[in-house]
């Protein structure tokens, strides 16, 4: 395969503005159809990138020969439906975080993946990301001997520019299925996957009714290592606040900016590198590195990084958060 012929549902934001100039860009791609309900809206977007097969109907679309894979960036209500058809069409998938609204949703999805045989990945982009790569391979490497504490944020000032997410029927949730997801997917991954046992959330609603605009969540894994996550949209800031923070035994790192401090001799010590991108060029190169992956995986030079399987234990932490929230005290995950 010497391009991998792409399909995009869903020409919104994320599409015309992410991942449609990524892939109009990569020589691993084609992209040679794009698919949404809005008539207007696609044959607009389409024009714009050059693309000529423009449809309002996934299924259309998803019988037109030679197209190996899709990416779905539709609301994310349409996510399941979209993936389910693409996959009993036998195409290859990427789907936008979040996978789904629900546990159940995303359980659905991977299990056709599976059945179908076909490659399903979700789009955590952060684990893409130039200094979280680098963190990674450190904390593998046991640079910060075994790891405690983790504390993750993502908050943002208020500014809610799509509709659909404040929605909770196409939503699923507040900003905790929006960006605590991606904090929590970062932090299990840097830690390398280690069991929930138990957690606690607190959701509030300062500026949103129907979904949490702040959440708060406290984690306790399986190894006795605690995991702190707040997530909002609506602080008020003067410039958004993206940031990680990793203890260990021999050593604590960060992001945004990347550091990695260890005692060597009696002297703290730097140990990440000097030069490092900025937040909007390690933005960019997480998202060409999550495509680049994508095709790689399509050409099946590589497993899939960030797979259906993953997502669903991460939907199932998701449900739960938003169980205890409810509740207003702890709950336990079984095994």
């Amino acid at each position: 395969m010497d391009k991998v012929r792409i399909g995009v549902i869903g020409v919104g934001w994320v599409a015309q503005v992410i991942h449609l100039p990524i892939l109009m860009k990569l020589p691993e791609a084609s992209v040679v159809a794009v698919c949404d309900k809005d008539k207007a809206r696609v044959k607009l977007v389409g024009e714009k990138f050059g693309i000529t097969n423009q449809y309002t109907d996934v299924d259309q679309m998803l019988a037109q020969n030679g197209l190996d894979a899709v990416v779905v960036c539709t609301s994310t209500d349409a996510h399941q439906e979209a993936t389910l058809a693409a996959l009993r069409a036998g195409k290859d998938v990427l789907v936008e975080k979040p996978i789904a609204r629900t546990y159940q949703e995303a359980l659905a999805m991977a299990t056709a993946a599976r059945e179908s045989k076909r490659k399903l990945m979700v789009g955590m982009n952060h684990r893409f990301r130039p200094d979280t790569m680098i963190l990674k391979s450190f904390i593998e490497g046991k640079e910060l001997g075994k790891i405690y504490y983790t504390r993750v944020g993502w908050l943002k000032k208020f500014n809610l520019d799509k509709a659909w997410l404040v929605q909770k029927d196409k939503s699923g949730g507040g900003a905790f299925i929006d960006l605590g997801i991606v904090m929590l997917d970062m932090a299990l991954w840097m830690m390398g996957y280690p069991e929930v046992v138990r957690l606690a959330a607190n959701h509030y609603h300062q500026r949103t009714k129907e979904v949490e605009d702040t959440s708060v969540v406290h984690l306790t894994l399986n190894s006795g290592a605690v995991v702190n996550i707040e997530v909002s949209w609506s602080m008020c800031l003067a410039d958004d606040l993206y940031y990680c923070y990793i203890h260990g035994s021999n050593g604590s790192a960060s992001l945004s900016p990347l550091t990695i401090n260890k005692e060597l001799h009696g002297n703290l010590v730097n140990l990440a590198p000097s030069k490092l991108d900025s937040p909007h060029q390690l933005f960019r190169r997480s998202y060409e590195n999550e495509h680049k992956h994508f095709l790689g995986a399509v050409k099946n030079l590589h497993p899939v990084i960030s797979t259906g399987d993953e997502a669903v234990q991460r939907m199932r932490i998701v449900d739960a958060v938003y169980r205890s929230a409810k509740r207003g005290k702890e709950v336990a995950l079984a095994k």
